[in-house]
């Protein structure tokens, strides 16, 4: 905090620390905050509803049978109506109360799940590790070519290549490898060339790890080349002139270096897969199980039962936090090192 006065002085550092403080706790901290307490409750109907109905029904009742003694000869009115109008008052003490839900805190929301929800989200988990597991295969190569192997000029135009298609609008992206994909689209024609028959990639949902992979490709490769850059060549070379093989190389000195890098990739790419929702749903069109994020989507906007919504987002944050931990006990890494 010393260090921050003194190098920018008091109003701008009071002013820095003034919108990290919005930051942190507006749009960080609160949202999470209000989607935690809005999961551990939900409205629920006094006790004795039911009895309240019954009492509500009887009155009802009497109402009909008042109308009948209007018709009879001799039948006080005025009597008549002071009654009703006493009925009429109870009935409506009594739907008030029996129409006022009660706010309840509990658990209940988190048991709404059930076991073919608890498949879907089981399917997406694993899915977005598949995902972040098929980038990391895809990306260590290319990453450690441009950082280490290729020219600055080929460098850049690789690097260069790779960006440019993100100036196109994602749904742009998504949509055109749902063309690709498609029964007859240009990859089954390809394949139709050597005699395979037409696969189907967006039904199975395969295609779905295709567009996943592809829309969050830059999350991989540019920590994986911003740590790469750093490595010292010789320590390479010395591998290599120890007797060290390509792959005992990258095993024992390229990979433990590259550990930060492969940390954020890993968990920039898994956390964004699983929290996907427009890739899955354009590039199955509904054909497939659905993606845990249409579940969350779907409580909210459909069932319009924000309760169980915001316990469903919440189950999925818990599994995300705990699999950056998870990433940074294997990888051996701290919080420090990602930061770099």
């Amino acid at each position: 905090m010393t260090r921050l006065f003194r190098a920018f002085g008091a109003p701008l550092a009071a002013l820095i620390l003034l919108f990290s403080g919005v930051w942190i706790l507006g749009l960080i901290a609160a949202p999470q905050l209000i989607m935690i307490e809005q999961s551990l409750w939900k409205m629920e109907r006094p006790a004795g509803s039911a009895e309240i109905s019954v009492q509500i029904d009887g009155l009802y009742n009497r109402l009909d049978v008042m109308a009948l003694d209007r018709g009879a000869e001799g039948a006080d009115l005025a009597a008549l109506d002071a009654e009703e109008a006493a009925i009429k008052e109870e009935i409506a003490a009594l739907e008030a109360q029996e129409s006022t839900p009660v706010k309840v805190y509990t658990l209940d929301n988190f048991g709404q799940m059930g076991t073919a929800h608890l498949a879907i989200f089981a399917k997406t988990i694993a899915a977005s590790l598949a995902v972040a597991a098929i980038a990391l295969m895809v990306c260590y190569p290319l990453a450690y070519a441009v950082a280490k192997l290729e020219t600055p000029r080929t460098a850049a135009v690789i690097m260069l290549a790779l960006v440019i298609p993100y100036a196109i609008n994602e749904l742009l992206r998504i949509f055109a490898w749902q063309m690709i994909l498609n029964h007859g689209g240009p990859a089954n024609a390809l394949l139709g060339l050597f005699g395979i028959e037409p696969v189907p990639f967006l039904e199975s949902g395969s295609g779905v790890f295709v567009a996943m992979v592809y829309a969050y490709i830059l999350f991989m490769v540019f920590p994986l080349y911003n740590v790469l850059e750093t490595l010292d060549m010789n320590q390479v070379e010395a591998a290599r002139d120890l007797g060290a093989s390509t792959w005992q190389t990258h095993r024992r000195v390229v990979i433990p270096h590259a550990r930060p890098g492969i940390a954020v990739g890993c968990i920039m790419t898994f956390m964004l897969s699983a929290g996907s929702y427009a890739v899955p749903y354009i590039m199955t069109r509904g054909t497939a199980a659905p993606w845990f994020t249409q579940l969350i989507y779907n409580r909210f906007f459909e069932a319009t039962n924000w309760n169980v919504g915001a316990a469903y987002a919440l189950s999925l944050l818990a599994v995300c936090t705990l699999f950056i931990f998870l990433m940074m006990r294997l990888l051996k890494v701290s919080l420090k090192d990602i930061a770099k």
